[in-house]
């Protein structure tokens, strides 16, 4: 057994190792949690080591070959990914486990929220190796339960949100599993590489792609089908929000970018890039309109995911038309941007948020003493977001405006451009109202004046997920540095993978 294999192998059982330890032993939780974020941020630097060494590779769990058996794939972007769920789970772990010293709530219980958190990150794990259809819906499934778990958490209001959530995504989950049935009808297999060279492009393929892409679009909240997302992401927990808007959404995405370019790669034709490209227009267009709308910090950045993930989904339009390659690594660097620095925006807003004793972006403004590294996070942030160089959010758009030039598909320039702008409109709102000296409608927002004028003083535990929170905008910038080594890494895994 390699480093690699023993590293994802890690990466798979111990989250759901520490789950169950930390359920047993809730006094120990927090003790086992972070000792095992740590222990998966190293696995993970292990595997991606792995891939950019030796190249992607394939694990056969016991031995057992497909299709009996359970594979594995780990290549450039599936180690990217764990990575970022390492990033933002480290982080998100740091963050509550800071958070525990305030009074204690049903969301604080060891008993709930670490067992939780660790299953939910290791079906991530779980679903971003997973090499054949059925085992991605088993992890899916993980991966929701989890989940829903987390947002019913946050109280009576966010229960509501879950409900819905558990809801929409058992619909989901259903068409996509009546995707599967159908593709394995039809060449009795569900791996990942066999079902690229075998899946035809008759009326059942495509009835089969459609009714999985719609499963995953539901999943991923993807326009129009994202009614679950706003409620569900801003009032759960702040890590909670990070994860589920940073990796969860993003794991969605992935399983559509390794369908369509794999087992469904006959099945993009001009016209069906451009029906799922015209779903990216629509989320970049309407969630960032929405997202310019919000009064409320956390609703924002949650529409904010909606705008962000069409931006990903001009991956498809691009692939058939030809540049594939480019726009491959520019949507997969914008996805890892995206999550880190999404992640980052919800960790510090939990700390702004708390200083001001309101979440209303024109209650924000006055005294921000002792959170100026949050909102310096917030910043970093928000220049990924839309796109500054040299940040990871500027190189993958720079590269997918590139494919779109090379490919002559100027109307997808056009909406990165904006897109662009509309990110930049909704983002600057808040920092504006940062900087402010004091809210602006004192007369109709006395809640606003009070907080303003009171304000929470920082304290170290404060202090500890501002920290989380710069380190994970830090990591969206570093991203961006990172690019064009990773590129290739990235890029490999469409000939390898599928």
């Amino acid at each position: 057994m390699t480093a690699g294999d023993a590293a994802v192998i890690v990466l798979v059982s111990l989250p759901h190792a520490a789950a169950i330890a930390g359920f047993v032993w809730p006094s120990r939780a927090v003790t086992v949690s972070l000792i095992s974020a740590a222990t998966l941020m190293a696995a993970a630097l292990v595997a991606m080591h792995a891939v950019a060494g030796y190249g992607a590779w394939r694990h056969d769990v016991g031995g057992w070959e497909a299709p009996l058996g359970i594979g594995w794939t780990i290549d450039g972007v599936a180690c990217a990914l764990l990575l970022l769920t390492a990033a933002v789970g480290l982080a998100g772990s740091i963050h509550h486990a800071a958070a525990r010293v305030r009074p204690s709530t049903a969301a604080h219980d060891p008993r709930y929220f670490w067992p939780l958190w660790l299953f939910l990150w290791g079906g991530l794990n779980a679903l971003f190796v997973s090499a054949d259809l059925f085992n991605i819906f088993v992890t899916l499934e993980f991966v929701t339960v989890a989940s829903v778990g987390l947002i019913a958490l946050s109280g009576r209001l966010a229960q509501a949100a879950a409900w819905r959530y558990l809801l929409a995504t058992l619909f989901g989950s259903s068409v996509y599993l009546l995707g599967v049935a159908l593709i394995y009808g039809r060449v009795a297999a569900l791996d990942l590489p066999f079902l690229a060279q075998a899946l035809p492009a008759d009326l059942v393929g495509m009835t089969a792609a459609s009714l999985v892409t719609i499963g995953l679009l539901l999943k991923g909240a993807v326009f129009p089908l994202h009614f679950w997302l706003p409620s569900a992401h801003a009032r759960a927990l702040p890590p909670v929000s990070a994860i589920l808007s940073g990796v969860v959404v993003a794991a969605a995405f992935y399983l559509l970018a390794r369908a369509w370019l794999g087992p469904f790669r006959e099945l993009l034709t001009p016209a069906a890039g451009t029906a799922l490209g015209l779903l990216g227009a629509g989320a970049v267009l309407w969630g960032g309109l929405l997202a310019l709308l919000q009064r409320h910090l956390k609703r924002m950045i949650a529409y904010s995911t909606v705008s962000q993930l069409g931006f990903c989904m001009l991956l498809f339009p691009l692939a058939a038309a030809g540049a594939t390659q480019l726009a491959w690594t520019g949507a997969m660097v914008v996805l890892l941007a995206h999550g880190l620095s999404k992640a980052a925006c919800f960790l510090a807003a939990g700390v702004i948020v708390r200083h001001h004793r309101s979440g209303r972006v024109d209650a924000l403004g006055g005294c921000q003493q002792g959170i100026g590294l949050a909102w310096f996070a917030f910043a970093l942030a928000a220049a990924s977001l839309v796109g500054l160089p040299p940040t990871g959010g500027f190189v993958g758009k720079w590269w997918l405006a590139q494919a779109a030039i090379n490919s002559g598909a100027y109307p997808w320039l056009a909406l990165l451009v904006a897109g662009t702008l509309l990110t930049a409109a909704y983002l600057w709102r808040v920092l504006e109202a940062a900087i402010r000296t004091g809210p602006p409608d004192e007369a109709r927002r006395p809640a606003a004046i009070a907080a303003h004028r009171e304000g929470a003083p920082a304290t170290p535990s404060d202090r500890g997920m501002m920290i989380a929170a710069l380190g994970l905008a830090l990591g969206a910038v570093a991203v961006g540095a990172a690019a064009p080594p990773l590129a290739p890494v990235l890029s490999s895994a469409i000939g390898v993978t599928w």
